[in-house]
């Protein structure tokens, strides 16, 4: 039942946990691969920096590498629609629109590369977010041979409680910690540091009550910036905090 699968997303306390769940999950229905994105760094003409991208697939590694390491998803239809779009969508929007001429030449490009890897037929769902510089986006792959009347079948009779599923599995993903594009996570001293400088204290404050110098502060300071791949410490804040980096509770 799509109720206990909620519940049991809902319950889960781990990233992979709940990727790992829903990917099941969404296989019962004949969807059984999929890529999931999520920014809270969305400019007004752009998606934003791959790297400060939440990224989560069960794709082939050779579609990974194309669709997403070689940014061929920048020039993708439905990524196009997602960012604009709010809902679930048939893929048989891309066909009818490369029947009108309606795609660009990049787009076709993409077309074509889903084409040689077996991605043609499935739906893609773009949440509504709260925020103007945050979004996120799933796109359903249904599995090989199923054609999109396939899939339009299974969403006539499944679509509510697919997309239900999918906003929930997205909502649960943002509220837990962590990493986007960063060879390693802080550690457990680089995010005490940031969290008493998000807090407000002064570097000599938060020397003080963690019982080291101030040179030491810095230090981990700078450490946390190079893990995050940002230049200030404001940036490492923010980044951190999208990330649901602060104030966690040790398992």
């Amino acid at each position: 039942m799509i109720q206990e699968h909620l519940s049991r997303l809902l319950a889960s306390n781990s990233l992979e946990d709940v990727w790992s769940m829903h990917t099941a999950k969404m296989a019962e229905y004949g969807f059984d691969r999929i890529v999931y994105g999520y920014t809270r760094f969305r400019t007004g003409t752009t998606l934003g920096d791959l790297q400060d991208a939440l990224i989560l697939t069960n794709h082939d590694p050779a579609y990974v590498e194309h669709f997403v390491g070689d940014g061929a998803y920048y020039q993708g239809p439905m990524v196009a629609w997602a960012a604009e779009n709010v809902g679930a969508c048939s893929w048989r929007m891309i066909q009818e629109m490369a029947m009108s001429g309606k795609l660009s030449p990049g787009e076709m490009e993409v077309v074509a590369l889903n084409q040689r890897l077996d991605v043609t037929a499935g739906y893609t769902v773009s949440f509504h977010d709260v925020s103007l510089r945050a979004k996120g986006a799933t796109g359903l792959t249904a599995r090989r041979g199923l054609t999109q009347d396939d899939v339009d079948e299974i969403w006539e009779k499944h679509g509510e409680d697919l997309e239900l599923a999918n906003k929930v599995m997205h909502l649960k993903v943002t509220q837990l910690p962590h990493t986007t594009g960063q060879r390693r996570p802080l550690t457990a001293r680089q995010r005490e540091v940031l969290e008493w400088v998000a807090d407000g204290k002064t570097i000599q404050d938060t020397a003080t009550i963690m019982g080291l110098n101030p040179a030491t502060i810095e230090k981990h300071l700078r450490l946390a910036r190079e893990t995050l791949d940002v230049d200030t410490t404001a940036q490492a804040i923010l980044k951190a905090s999208s990330q649901n980096q602060f104030f966690l509770i040790e398992r």
